[in-house]
């Protein structure tokens, strides 16, 4: 009798789990407003790309077109204030995407190794700033692997993650990291995007480990490749985190 009444139970916390994560992946558009009342509008696109709209200034991160599926059109986005490049592989730097997004005025913030390719933009450095004005800065953070025989594929100091202060509302944007020591001093976060995909980046144990350090209001889940999103909300429960999955693989 009690083992018939465990799987009931477990079917039924299933059933549950499936049901939340159909209903987090309708859409892919989110609207926020801040604590001053100001409107930030979240387009998760793919993978590691997004788009970010911040009181009428325009956000693309990691824009990529067709080298990793589905193909995008960005000649059907708007024209960017600002770029953002975590790093210089293919699912995250996409030449052909920038140059597509840029305008006269477009800001572009990338590492070293992309710029070495792309000869444009301006160069951001592990723990370093840029003012990007309005009320706007962006904070470079380290973002790599621990795990030994990864550490080749995200080396330390090469890659960034990003922290946008949007006049201070903060979204935390992790780039591709495993759960590093220097996430503990990442602190009031509005909105995280983690990664949960090893190889390349967490696994689930470190996923909740950096969603419980870190402790952003709403979480997006991304570069997820085939992690089961059934794993990551069980991962995530009991932390009081509004956990929003998106098509974000």
């Amino acid at each position: 009798m009690k083992t018939k009444i465990y799987w009931i139970v477990t079917a039924l916390t299933l059933l549950c789990l499936a049901a939340c994560v159909k209903n987090h992946q309708v859409g892919g558009v989110d609207t926020i407003y801040t604590r001053n009342g100001k409107k930030v509008v979240i387009t998760c696109i793919k993978h590691a790309s997004l788009q970010i709209n911040y009181d009428g200034y325009e956000f693309e991160i990691d824009p990529v077109s067709s080298a990793y599926r589905p193909i995008i059109n960005y000649t059907e986005k708007p024209k960017a204030d600002y770029i953002l490049v975590t790093h210089e592989h293919y699912d995250h730097f996409d030449m052909n995407a920038i140059f597509l997004l840029t305008k006269n005025a477009t800001n572009i913030l990338l590492t070293p190794r992309c710029f070495g390719r792309y000869q444009r933009g301006v160069i951001i450095r592990n723990n370093e700033k840029a003012d990007l004005g309005h009320g706007m800065t962006l904070y470079a953070v380290p973002a790599y692997n621990i795990t030994p025989r990864y550490r080749y594929l995200h080396p330390k100091g090469v890659g960034n993650g990003y922290i946008l202060d949007l006049e201070g509302f903060r979204i935390y944007i992790a780039g591709d990291t495993e759960f590093i020591p220097e996430m503990r001093k990442i602190k009031n976060i509005d909105v995280a995007f983690l990664p949960c995909d090893q190889p390349k980046t967490m696994t689930i144990a470190q996923f909740r480990k950096a969603a419980a350090t870190i402790r952003p209001k709403i979480l997006y889940p991304y570069h997820r490749g085939l992690t089961d999103t059934t794993k990551i909300i069980r991962a995530t429960r009991g932390l009081g985190i509004d956990v929003r999955i998106r098509y974000l693989k």
